[in-house]
């Protein structure tokens, strides 16, 4: 079952850099303008890192399923369901990074008319969750915290530039950026 998940993942990361690239032509072609671009390869080697770790923790130290698995699927199953919702919102918006086309109003469809940053809550989740599937506690301990310190980072960076180009401040005033709220 871990190696399934682990393709699962996989794939869903291949698939989501294509469809990101394909976003980034058609961002780039529209006059969009990269932001963050000095953070970007540390947020890459941060995923890359994390499925690495999850593989090497649940091998080398035999880890098994947790009992609470029937609490732990449904609640990654439901981030799934927000995170294809953000990406099917943004629509050709979506992108792994931050490329703003100046003067396009922000998207307020899907999630992100309840909070600003629905796609960094599924990670975060992920991050601690998958890894609590399998009672792999470093990895879900390690790369929670290393998520905080990258986001720290990305989301001032992406806010700044929506700041920049689009009507984000008006819009996202009144939104949390993690929280639903309406």
């Amino acid at each position: 079952m871990f190696y399934g998940l682990l393709l699962l993942l996989i794939v869903q990361r291949v698939t989501e850099m294509f469809i990101a690239k394909r976003n980034e032509k058609w961002l780039l072609n529209r006059g969009g303008i990269e932001h963050g671009s000095e953070h970007y390869p540390y947020i890459v080697a941060l995923h890359v890192m994390f499925l690495l770790s999850l593989l090497f923790e649940v091998n080398i130290l035999h880890k098994e399923v947790t009992v609470l698995w029937y609490i732990l699927v449904p609640i990654l199953a439901f981030t799934q369901l927000i995170r294809y919702w953000a990406v099917v919102s943004l629509g050709s918006y979506w992108n792994t990074k931050i490329i703003i086309v100046p003067n396009d109003l922000v998207v307020l469809k899907g999630p992100y008319q309840y909070m600003r940053h629905p796609n960094y809550v599924v990670v975060a989740v992920e991050f601690l969750f998958i890894p609590l599937l399998y009672q792999a506690y470093f990895t879900a301990v390690l790369f929670s915290l290393l998520n905080i310190v990258m986001m720290t980072i990305r989301i001032p960076a992406e806010e700044k530039a929506l700041q920049l180009h689009t009507n984000y401040q008006e819009v996202f005033n009144l939104r949390s950026r993690f929280v639903p709220k309406r």
